[in-house]
């Protein structure tokens, strides 16, 4: 038997039961891997909530990091995992919130020397994120400036600090004092506070009238309209989060109007769809992290009991940078 959080309907935190569950052996192709950290994500609260659904009964968590304690039959793979294997993943299915599971060994990446399974539970998910934004969504230059939204939250450190490394620009906006000092310290070159300044107006005087030709936007309905009329003509825009709700329908003409834009709605999963991509994104990131290009900031660490409080605290904003549940 092992603890771990169920969910029978959706809805507030509240619905996030912890249980001890039974565990089978792994089954063909299968491995259980014992969580050593968890790494808490906005899309958690999405499965949480409903919006995007899951079936029930269901565990929640996508990320994790921990030690293969059981190998299933036909694990196979370029370098088969073996039991004491330190491994992490983030796109493996669900029920991450947990102090054991059984996962498909393809979706296991391994965990390099120099990094612990704290690090490895905070950065996988919100690093492969960052790593296909701006390495094959949108590819960024040298000297290229962007904009991207939410620059203190988990994605926004990474991504602020790759940029960086590559000689790229990054315009960030946040909700506070605090949290603009946190992105500064991380890699971008401009914080625009939404609450006190002109988001749109502060893009233009930065860029001196030219905008920007790519925003991230991981907030969605609060800042859809801004992250538009921050394009330069011909500009992309990535919706990639809902952190604040889902962005309102969009009439194409509006795309026209703006000067022929594109836009694009990239999930991670699609970016690391194959054993390949899956592994080469992850040896991006931990080569980033290991030559000092991008440090992981876990600024909050729960108990997974309370797994309740550490989802309002996400939701309310009072989180920056990465989190990280103990089983």
């Amino acid at each position: 038997m092992v603890q771990a959080v169920r969910l029978y309907e959706t809805g507030g935190p509240e619905v996030m039961m912890l249980e001890e569950v039974a565990l089978d052996a792994p089954g063909p192709g299968m491995v259980t891997v014992a969580n050593r950290a968890i790494g808490l994500n906005y899309i958690d609260t999405y499965h949480r909530s409903g919006l995007y659904p899951l079936p029930m009964p269901t565990g929640i968590g996508l990320e994790g990091a921990g030690i293969v304690e059981a190998v299933g039959e036909a694990v196979g793979g370029a370098a088969p995992l073996q039991v004491g294997d330190r491994v992490a993943y983030c796109s493996a299915g669900f029920g991450a919130y947990a102090q054991a599971l059984n996962l498909p060994a393809v979706r296991l990446v391994k965990i390099p020397q120099g990094i612990d399974f704290e690090q490895a539970a905070a950065m996988l998910l919100k690093g492969q994120t960052a790593e296909y934004l701006l390495q094959r969504t949108y590819p960024l230059q040298p000297g290229q400036t962007c904009l991207f939204h939410a620059a203190a939250g988990g994605v926004g450190l990474i991504f602020g600090q790759w940029a960086r490394s590559i000689g790229a620009q990054v315009i960030g906006t946040v909700g506070s004092r605090e949290k603009a000092e946190l992105a500064l310290a991380n890699g971008f070159s401009h914080v625009i506070n939404y609450r006190t300044e002109d988001v749109v107006q502060r893009v233009l005087e930065i860029t001196g009238g030219r905008k920007v030709p790519v925003v991230y936007d991981g907030v969605g309905l609060d800042t859809f309209e801004w992250s538009l009329d921050c394009l330069q003509p011909r500009g992309l825009m990535v919706s990639f989060g809902n952190a604040s709700g889902a962005p309102r329908a969009l009439d194409l003409q509006t795309l026209a109007n703006k000067g022929s834009l594109f836009i694009t709605r990239p999930t991670m999963l699609t970016y690391t769809l194959s054993e390949e991509e899956l592994q080469q994104s992850s040896n991006d990131l931990f080569a980033r992290v290991l030559s000092g290009d991008v440090s992981i900031e876990i600024n909050q660490r729960y108990a997974l009991a309370d797994v309740q409080q550490a989802h309002r605290d996400l939701q309310s904003r009072k989180t920056t940078g990465s989190t990280v549940l103990l089983p």
